[in-house]
């Protein structure tokens, strides 16, 4: 039987408010002095403030890095390396979406693995020495799980690129997964990052790699994610909100062992040539790769669909692959997320080179049904 390996943090806190458990976790690990990595925004409109106030309640030292794009690229990364350095701390803290989470990891990495510091040598698996220095991650986005993934994506600004890197030692120590923090975030952002949310379980319980334990935090995501985006997004609910926060991260306990695909890597391009936000890329994408893995994938859709209360005993292949891509279009549609690449701003004529670069993007090599240069055009075009 084929040897699995399943890899997630240490400690996690679930629920409203429970950031504060911070304080012990700081303690208990004799951590002396926090860089704070969050972005502009969140320290301008006070979310960040909701973390380092409880710092300050409690004589906890710490500097503040938020010098980061929306898409984090090398010169973030190097620059968060310098004020990390300067500042002579010796923990991080995250506050923030992906973007904060990652380029935290990659500073983490570069500041115990030296030698990886010009940052593009991290791309893809990188055989880093050293766990990176200890990070404690409380995501405001319910959606993309990089407090309990083993990846982090940073974009490489010369080449145009987005880069996959793939590194257990980047994994924080600690999660706080704190209502509170998400309950503040618009509804642009709560509606793009948890259709995120939706395409690393739909990808992950498809993907080459996937196997029950994986399939069971899928599944389960996938569950609490079509029941409670649209209440979250729409009508603010707490109780919601809650629930995203936690399928997010269940999501991410499962592809972060065993990979994603194609709508992944067709995003990455996205994210690269023309900045768009990485949850809302995935989630137009997300319908037109579903149906073009159907062909190898509509008994898991028959799966998915039979678990959300749908009757799917007499339906054909066809028929199966047709109803998962309306669920996911419905869905998308009910929190307002673009339908058409036009409608981002892509250009018809970078679609080849958009699909050049999917091609070799490190997630491809998980899409469960073998893909073209060709197939990926057509579906850019299909999406367009």
């Amino acid at each position: 039987m084929e040897t699995k390996r399943m890899i997630l943090n240490e400690t996690s806190y679930f629920g409203f408010g429970s950031r504060k458990a911070i304080v012990d976790e700081i303690k208990n690990r004799k951590l002396k002095k926090a860089l704070i990595v969050s972005d502009k925004n969140l320290v301008e409109v006070g979310l960040t403030k909701k973390v380092t106030d409880i710092l300050d309640e409690n004589s906890l030292e710490y500097e503040i890095f938020d010098e980061i794009k929306p898409n984090p690229t090398v010169h973030n990364v190097k620059l968060g390396v310098l004020k990390c350095r300067e500042s002579y701390a010796d923990y991080i803290i995250a506050v923030g979406g992906g973007s904060s989470i990652d380029t935290a990891k990659a500073i983490g990495i570069i500041m115990t693995n030296p030698k990886y510091s010009d940052v593009i040598s991290l791309d893809g698996l990188a055989a880093t020495e050293n766990k990176c220095l200890p990070i404690i991650a409380l995501p405001t986005t319910a959606g993309t799980a990089a407090e309990v993934t083993i990846n982090y994506v940073i974009t490489d600004e010369k080449s145009v690129k987005k880069m996959v890197c793939v590194d257990p030692h980047d994994l924080p120590v600690v999660a706080i997964i704190d209502t509170e923090l998400m309950a503040c975030m618009p509804a642009s952002i709560a509606s793009s990052t948890g259709m995120d949310a939706l395409t690393h379980a739909i990808e992950g319980y498809i993907t080459k790699g996937a196997w029950s334990m994986t399939d069971m935090f899928h599944m389960e995501a996938i569950k609490i994610i079509f029941k409670n985006l649209s209440l979250s997004v729409n009508e603010k609910d707490i109780e919601a909100i809650e629930n995203m926060g936690r399928a997010q991260y269940i999501a991410g306990m499962g592809f972060s062992n065993v990979g994603l695909g194609i709508v992944h890597s067709m995003a990455h391009s996205l994210g690269a040539l023309y900045d768009t936000p990485h949850g809302v890329a995935n989630a137009l994408l997300l319908p037109y790769v579903v149906k073009f893995n159907g062909e190898v994938a509509s008994e898991k859709y028959r799966e998915i669909l039979f678990n959300l209360g749908y009757e799917v005993s007499s339906l054909t292949k066809e028929e199966v692959i047709n109803a998962m891509v309306s669920i996911i279009k419905q869905l998308s549609l009910q929190v307002r997320i673009p339908q058409t690449l036009r409608e981002v701003g892509v250009k018809e004529e970078d679609i080849p080179a958009l699909a050049s670069q999917a091609i070799n993007d490190v997630c491809t090599g998980g899409n469960p049904r073998s893909v073209t240069v060709e197939d990926i055009i057509d579906i850019y075009n299909q999406a367009y």
